[in-house]
């Protein structure tokens, strides 16, 4: 998700410098070079010292994404203006500062590209102007990168939220003879967009549940529109932004958890638990994921951070990270695999639907691949934590018998409370004669789960296999609304 946003600035960027060139839209295409090699150089600079006097993991892809959104904010600053380069250097050190200082464990409470505009519009008489909004010639860029945002965070409930509260409270506060000017105005001259699809869903300041995450777009939608004033005072869309993320503050959980190595176990082959132990309790459902962020000397095009299911029951005490790690992987993982037992890392955002529904009587199915394994080991260690039977039928598919991870729970889970697991393997090498030859496909659900049109599905795996079991169940007639799939953001 990171990298498709810094590339979506980085275009509109490079765009609006080629138009500005052209003559094309009203943007000074040297300023605007000017301001970006300010804002990134400052940002960059700044982010070091941060991270150092912090002892935190610094982060360049965060700081190249919070520079650029505040270059696309804040008007392009010329070289002979002093007082508009001071701004957005301003902007750029504030901002990216406020991460650090403006925290709760380790966790940033406003925007930053929102805080560092904010500032300078309030105290160096510099507003912002969101220019990136006003010019038609950016719009599609701006709507269609902005989708692919949405899309990849599945966040259209957010954005959905502050756009009908938006529009009905421009409409309602406008001119009551020209509603639809009104309209026009909000969509067409204000930062509408890029304020909906880029800035209220940056994940650490948006709430993760449901409920709270359309009230902080309703929210934000109703002070962003043009004609609202409290007390006398006319929101802009950064303090709007600001207010929505004090919200996100109060109701969703506090900060990040500093996990420290304890050791790592082999789970099957080439399959790792690497079990932490964090540094405050942490709280969560079982099923759900998180942000885990490490440094990484040389990252690649995959950036430093990543989202994992939490392996771990939730009455564990220590936090367990279930990987599967290839020869030629990631820089992540690579790095990963080289952790000792007292490093640190850092996670964050929890959250994630993909959890145990509360009426214990209905029947579920689970059905996982690889190391999509891992949210039915926290879902299982809890109920054989609560000594809780539930009817519940587990498929698991691996390409060969070495390995099916954490079979021991598996054992337990059937041997404690009944809850059976069917293998399927692709590789015949060494399978029992009770598994299944080959992937998970509609004979296998049909003849393990006879009872399919009463049960709700989980899905968990690798995408290709999550999007072929899904299609083979509704092929079989089970309703997509009886079917849940493993979400983490980024990679819908």
């Amino acid at each position: 998700m990171y990298r498709l946003v810094f590339w979506y600035l980085a275009m509109l960027i490079g765009v609006s410098v080629v138009l500005g060139g052209l003559h094309v839209i009203a943007i000074d295409p040297i300023a605007l070079v000017l301001s970006t090699a300010l804002v990134i150089a400052s940002g960059y600079l700044a982010n070091t010292l941060m991270a150092w006097a912090f002892r935190a993991v610094p982060n360049r892809e965060s700081v190249y994404i919070t520079g650029m959104l505040i270059v696309l904010i804040m008007p392009p600053a010329p070289a002979t203006d002093l007082a508009a380069i001071g701004a957005v250097l301003a902007a750029s050190i504030w901002g990216t500062a406020s991460k650090y200082i403006l925290s709760l464990r380790r966790r940033h409470i406003f925007n930053p590209a929102a805080l560092g505009v904010a500032l300078p519009g309030l105290f160096l008489d510099q507003p912002a102007t969101w220019w990136v909004s006003g010019q038609l010639w950016l719009l599609p860029i701006v709507v269609i990168g902005g989708l692919m945002i949405v899309r990849k965070l599945r966040r259209f409930d957010l954005v959905i939220a502050f756009a009908a509260v938006n529009l009905a409270v421009t409409a309602l506060t406008g001119d009551p003879g020209d509603t639809l000017a009104s309209i026009r105005f909000a969509l067409l001259d204000s930062p509408f967009f890029f304020l909906a699809f880029v800035m209220l869903t940056e994940p650490l300041t948006a709430p993760q549940d449901r409920f709270w995450r359309l009230a902080y777009g309703a929210l934000v939608g109703a002070l962003a529109a043009p004609n609202v004033a409290v007390a006398g005072y006319y929101f802009t869309p950064e303090v709007a932004l600001l207010v929505g993320n004090l919200l996100t503050f109060i109701v969703s959980p506090a900060g990040r958890v500093v996990l420290t190595l304890e050791r790592v176990e082999r789970i099957a082959a080439g399959t790792y638990d690497f079990v932490f132990r964090p540094d405050r309790r942490l709280a969560f459902a079982a099923g759900q994921y998180l942000e885990w962020t490490m440094p990484v000397a040389k990252p690649d095009n995959r950036g430093n951070r990543r989202y994992f299911t939490i392996a771990s029951a939730p009455a564990e005490q220590d936090v367990r990270l279930g990987v599967r790690l290839f020869r030629e992987g990631s820089a992540f993982k690579r790095a990963l695999a080289k952790l000792e037992p007292g490093d640190q890392i850092v996670a964050s955002q929890l959250a994630g639907s993909f959890t145990l529904p509360r009426d214990p009587k209905r029947k579920l199915c689970f059905i996982a691949g690889g190391i999509g394994i891992t949210p039915f080991r926290s879902m299982l260690g809890e109920l054989l934590e609560r000594g809780e039977p539930r009817d519940i039928v587990v498929l698991y598919g691996n390409g060969s018998a070495r390995e099916i991870a954490y079979a021991d729970v598996l054992d337990d889970a059937q041997r404690e409370l009944g809850i059976a697991t069917h293998l399927a393997v692709i590789n015949p090498e060494g399978a029992a004669t009770d598994m299944h030859i080959g992937l998970i496909d509609a004979e296998m659900v049909r003849a393990n789960v006879p009872d399919l049109a009463d049960r709700t599905f989980y899905i968990s795996g690798p995408y290709p296999m999550v999007t072929a079991v899904r299609a083979a169940l509704r092929q079989l007639g089970v309703h997509r609304w009886r079917i849940k799939t493993d979400f983490f953001p980024g990679l819908a």
